[in-house]
């Protein structure tokens, strides 16, 4: 649909100079098309009412006067009243979609705007010694589906798991673990005990307030690198590690850097010492602080009261260290919006400290998750980890392929593919900054708008395929049914919800029109009869079409980190 945009923009441009004698050009025009609400008023619609002001006359008389330009066959065109509706025709969209989608293969849809272009992007960075939850999964696979969406447009992709892997709740570990872990214990069960051990601290600490000052004295040696210290908090990343990277490959993620928060706390003090030199640092009861007032915001805290650092401090540093090794065009940061403030808060610290390149960051938030409208804490164990919601997703999907498809092989695999699918589009359906209130039976649900039934439908696009055994895709095509153009229509559509995927940071842009595209294949599916066609021009141009929707709904579910089993 961007190539006819682009084409209709054109002759608008032209018709409007040479009868008009005004200046429009042709991106001007494009952004006033839109989708009529109602297919049957046309496939694209220019509202002429957007041209009154520069044109100087009403609406339906530039609709009358726009409507005999000259559009080369590509549509037909009709006035209603200060609409201009354009109807794309069948021919130009076999030639322009159908050929251009065999032609790129799964590149259709790439725009290649991002050439020669880096962008990083931090996301997933769980708190290490904390499990993986349903809480954690609005950041993964965000962040992985705008990776996969920039890496798709030519973009240069840095994945940092940035993990919290530093801050006083490492001595509240600490203190936990020495006063009651047990080392077999952890080897044996590992986050599950160290979870254990994090929540059984806080219940400890409400009867005893100095387990608080005692974990603060324990971070502080950690700080100042005491061995034993040092020793516990590497065991504790490492058993963590092992428990996330069983999540990451259930979700086909890999990340390029792991570098946590701990990286960069010998990187604070240059930061903190150009703060002093440009007169930004002030100390507030005996903490450093950049006063944020005159920007409506609180104070941006850099280092504590005794000198350690802070969320905001290592942030700085870090975003500095990845502009320094990356040279990134963009530094993306998917959080929950619980955090914008934060984000906000140190975005503009950086601006202030001279660095030109402050409006590359980036934050994307994303809406919170609770439990039965109750807030997810790990401290008090109110959350879903995700291991758990995956084995229920898998063993549900597990008992479907035995009861519909025993001899079905690879069958662990394919219901991990799709049990995991399940969850990660019930989770991307929505727009990203919409709150959640987390329901497992929704999310393990198969009916309707959901990951399986996008996956069956690529699964039967092969099927179609595998018992046709040849597609030619040099012979004659043509369109017979409303069906068949419809589709056209909608696989159209792909390359410029990419560019909206991106432009927006919002992957259920995909995953919308992954519904879109399935829906309206299986309408042609049941309507229109494929490998049973009578006429030989029908049946291939209906397997061409078949293969086609194959091609692009296999490359947009990869889009938001899903997988396309052939068989189901």
């Amino acid at each position: 649909m961007t190539e006819f945009k682009k084409r209709i923009a054109e002759t608008l441009s032209e018709k409007i100079k040479t009868d008009f004698s005004a200046e429009l050009s042709p991106s001007d025009i494009t952004a006033m098309l839109e989708y009529p609400p109602d297919s049957s008023m046309g496939d694209i619609a220019l509202p002429c009412f957007k041209l009154s002001k520069t044109l100087k006359m009403g609406p339906p008389v530039i609709a009358s006067r726009l409507s005999d330009a000259d559009f080369g066959g590509i549509c037909t065109v009709q006035c209603a009243g200060g609409y201009l509706n354009f109807k794309i025709s069948d021919d130009w969209l076999l030639q322009n979609v159908l050929v251009q989608i065999e032609e790129k293969g799964d590149k259709y849809g790439a725009s290649g705007m991002g050439e020669g272009k880096t962008v990083c992007l931090d996301y997933a960075s769980p708190n290490v010694a904390k499990p993986f939850h349903i809480g954690h999964l609005g950041t993964t696979v965000i962040g992985h589906s705008l990776r996969n969406l920039h890496e798709f447009a030519g973009y240069n992709c840095i994945s940092i798991n940035h993990l919290g892997d530093w801050g006083t709740q490492f001595g509240k570990m600490i203190v936990a673990f020495r006063n009651w872990g047990s080392s077999d214990e952890v080897e044996k069960r590992g986050i599950d005990a160290l979870v254990e051990l994090y929540v059984k601290f806080h219940e400890e600490a409400e009867k005893d307030d100095s387990l608080n000052q005692q974990a603060r004295d324990e971070f502080k040696k950690l700080e100042e690198y005491d061995e034993d210290n040092i020793k516990l908090w590497k065991w504790f990343i490492e058993i963590s590690l092992k428990e996330y990277e069983k999540t990451f490959k259930q979700l086909g993620i890999a990340f390029d850097s792991y570098a946590g928060e701990s990286f960069y706390v010998d990187k604070v003090p240059e930061q903190v010492e150009i703060l002093r030199e440009k007169g930004l640092l002030k100390i507030d009861d005996g903490a450093s602080i950049v006063d944020l007032s005159e920007y409506n915001m609180p104070p941006c805290l850099i280092l504590k009261k005794d000198g350690s650092t802070i969320y905001h401090s290592r942030d700085i540093a870090a975003a500095v260290y990845r502009k320094r090794t990356y040279n990134f065009d963009k530094c993306i940061y998917v959080t929950s919006n619980g955090q914008s403030l934060h984000f906000a808060q140190w975005f503009k610290v950086i601006e202030l400290m001279g660095y030109d390149w402050y409006n590359e960051l980036v934050h994307v938030p994303y809406g919170t998750v609770s439990i039965g409208g109750e807030k997810l804490a790990t401290r008090t164990g109110n959350v879903v980890l995700l291991k758990d919601l995956f084995a229920q997703a898998i063993e549900k999907v597990t008992a479907l392929v035995e009861e519909k498809n025993p001899g079905l092989k690879d069958k662990e695999s394919v219901a991990e593919a799709v049990g995991v699918g399940a969850v990660v589009f019930h989770y991307l359906y929505n727009t990203r900054i919409k709150d959640i209130n987390f329901i497992m039976e929704d999310a393990l649900s198969f009916e309707g708008n959901t990951g399986p039934y996008a996956q069956y439908t690529y699964a039967r696009t092969c099927s179609i395929l595998e018992k046709a055994e040849k597609v030619d895709k040099s012979a004659p095509a043509s369109v017979v049914c409303a069906e068949e153009s419809e589709l056209l229509k909608v696989l159209s559509k792909f390359p410029e919800k990419v560019l909206s995927a991106i432009e927006d940071y919002e992957p259920s842009v995909i995953t919308r029109y992954i519904i879109e595209l399935a829906s309206s294949f299986n309408r042609f599916y049941h309507n229109c009869p494929i490998i049973g066609a009578e006429d030989e021009t029908v049946r291939n141009t209906r397997l061409r079409l078949t293969k086609a929707t194959g091609t692009v709904l296999k490359r947009a579910l990869a889009l938001i980190c899903m997988r396309a089993p052939e068989k189901i």
